[in-house]
């Protein structure tokens, strides 16, 4: 069992477990609720968003894999939302994708709030650090670094992380970088919550197109991504998604009819 989702209150009904890694189903607003809490009584919590692509990786990846079990995951996509439908005969109850989630929990957050953000390049960091302090300007917001830094020069970042002891860390390296920084070197003495966010700041920034409303609707913003990156993405979304729905079909086979009705 996931053990943030533990320490948070949260018992085995609460959790879809995805090709091995542990997901609360919650509704957007009691996630906001639950963020809010956390912060505010100062639990050291840990958090990503579980999709196709990082299940995937996962999968693969035993390293990445144990990282995440001490990570409140949150879903995010059509893909594990197919996937629940497939285990446990409903999706899950709201897809909590980090690019809306946090800038929506960032607005709803009332009690002022200093966030660090780590990753992405300098300018696109500083632009998302602008559109984030005009979307909620209860809070305030400090970039520790971009995301393009050597070994040598980590003693220092983490120093500065430290030295301002965030609320909230939001942390854009990519899958699985940012996850395994976050383990490895973030802990209570850091920050209250470390947030793993893949293209946020580039999204906010501007640098890299949102797909429009409608198609974020339809649930189909991976396509719009892929048309946009084709070169980048093609092998995450054409290749990998097929992978991710046999993998869990090959999940829901090997539980058998009784146990994965006994999930539900």
């Amino acid at each position: 069992m996931n053990m943030h989702a533990a320490r948070a209150g949260f018992g085995r009904d609460s959790l879809k477990t995805i090709l091995g890694i542990s997901v609360l189903a919650i509704r957007w607003d009691d996630a906001i609720a639950l963020l809010t809490r956390l912060i505010a009584e100062r639990r050291f919590t840990k958090v990503s968003f579980l999709n196709a692509h990082n299940a995937n990786i996962a999968y693969s990846d035993p390293v990445f894999a144990e990282a995440l079990d001490d990570f409140l995951i949150l879903p995010d996509g059509i893909g594990v939302d197919l996937a629940a439908q497939l285990l446990y005969g409903a999706p899950f109850p709201d897809n909590l994708n980090g690019t809306d989630f946090v800038p929506a929990f960032l607005q709803a957050s009332t009690r002022p709030l200093t966030v660090g953000l780590l990753g992405a390049t300098r300018v696109n960091a500083e632009a998302a650090s602008v559109k984030l302090a005009a979307l909620a300007v209860q809070h305030n917001f400090v970039v520790i670094h971009d995301g393009y830094f050597s070994a040598a020069q980590e003693p220092e970042i983490i120093g500065r992380i430290a030295a301002l002891r965030p609320d909230m860390l939001l942390v854009a390296m990519g899958v699985p970088r940012q996850e395994l920084w976050i383990a490895r070197h973030i802990d209570d003495r850091h920050c209250t919550m470390p947030i793993a966010v893949g293209a946020l700041l580039d999204f906010l920034s501007g640098s890299v197109p949102r797909a429009p409303l409608w198609m974020r609707r339809l649930r189909l913003e991976w396509l719009f991504r892929l048309a946009v990156e084709p070169g980048r993405l093609w092998r995450r979304y054409v290749v990998g998604n097929p992978v991710f729905l046999w993998r869990v079909v090959k999940q829901r086979w090997s539980h058998g009819v009784e146990t994965a009705g006994e999930l539900r």
